[in-house]
């Protein structure tokens, strides 16, 4: 069976959790891993506060790199233990990106429902 990306999409978000933004801003002070996944040319208007960087074609193969859990002696087994929130513009590269690592393991993955989009629709805070 050939599907198109949107399909894809849309069977990826069977199988993950996603959060509002509502509930990941009340979640903030409790400072979960926040991924922004989305290329350097689309930062220009900010990022969800706390965010760190790792464009989604990376993810996978750095994900252990990122300073929050690099010098951890068990980097993978210590971020797992994480809530990981990972976001792109509109929620379809974060959807996918969370089926992918919940495919690694991690069961603390969630996809930002509609993404850097629906964060700035509701008026919420950008880091610069």
């Amino acid at each position: 069976m050939i599907i198109n990306g949107k399909e894809l999409v849309r069977l990826a978000k069977k199988e993950i959790s996603e959060i509002t933004c509502d509930d990941l801003y009340e979640q903030l002070s409790t400072q979960p891993l926040i991924i922004d996944l989305r290329e350097a040319v689309e930062l220009e208007n900010g990022m969800l506060p706390s965010a760190v960087h790792m464009p989604r074609g990376v993810l996978e193969m750095r994900i252990t790199s990122l300073a929050k859990v690099a010098d951890a002696a068990e980097s993978l087994h210590t971020l797992a233990q994480k809530n990981i929130i990972l976001y792109c513009q509109s929620g379809a590269r974060s959807a996918l990106a969370a089926q992918s690592l919940g495919k690694m393991g991690f069961d603390k993955v969630y996809s930002l429902a509609g993404g850097a989009i629906e964060w700035r629709n509701k008026k919420l805070p950008f880091a610069q």
